[in-house]
């Protein structure tokens, strides 16, 4: 009989490898993270050129910029409008001292900067600037349409450097 009370004692076998502990009934994050990096190394891989610009990017990132936030994106959070086949792209992007609106359409990018003032922008694309705008005293750039793959907007104002999130156009 002390067999069995030796063997069983309120643990399954499994327990310490399914990431699930029924003593406190949490799950082991890591052990669970580490499960879904591996089957989704093995299921969807990232390819290697898409690794190589994440890679690119994280090392060009300024240290002392400010990340602006995604706040609005008319794809996601935008009312279709009827009849409309290819609407313009609204994205609004904001730190605590910096809001950035970007109209993004086939033709070009139109954006505001707010608080208005005069800015130099970079359109990253990967390792490299795809190109190089200058917003006016009221904030306002224009350019080229952005490339097809993920970009990102650097902007450098007398204050500080902002580093808008990654999209794909």
């Amino acid at each position: 009989m002390s067999d069995l009370n030796d063997e069983h004692d309120g643990r399954d076998e499994h327990d310490e490898h399914d990431g699930y502990d029924e003593r406190d009934g949490e799950l082991h994050d890591g052990l669970l993270e580490e499960e879904l990096r591996q089957a989704a190394a093995i299921l969807d891989p990232v390819p290697a050129e898409l690794r190589r610009i994440a890679v690119d990017a994280f090392v060009l990132h300024d240290l002392d910029a400010r990340v602006a936030e995604l706040t609005f994106d008319s794809l996601v959070d935008g009312i279709p409008v009827r009849g409309e086949t290819d609407p313009p792209r609204m994205l609004t992007f904001r730190t605590d001292a910096v809001t950035v609106d970007v109209e993004v359409t086939a033709d070009g990018l139109i954006g505001q900067l707010l608080p208005p003032g005069p800015a130099g922008i970079e359109v990253l694309s990967g390792p490299r600037a795809h190109a190089r705008l200058t917003a006016d005293d009221m904030g306002r750039f224009t350019g080229e349409a952005p490339p097809a793959g993920p970009f990102a907007l650097r902007l450098r104002t007398g204050r500080e450097v902002v580093v808008t999130e990654w999209l794909r156009a």
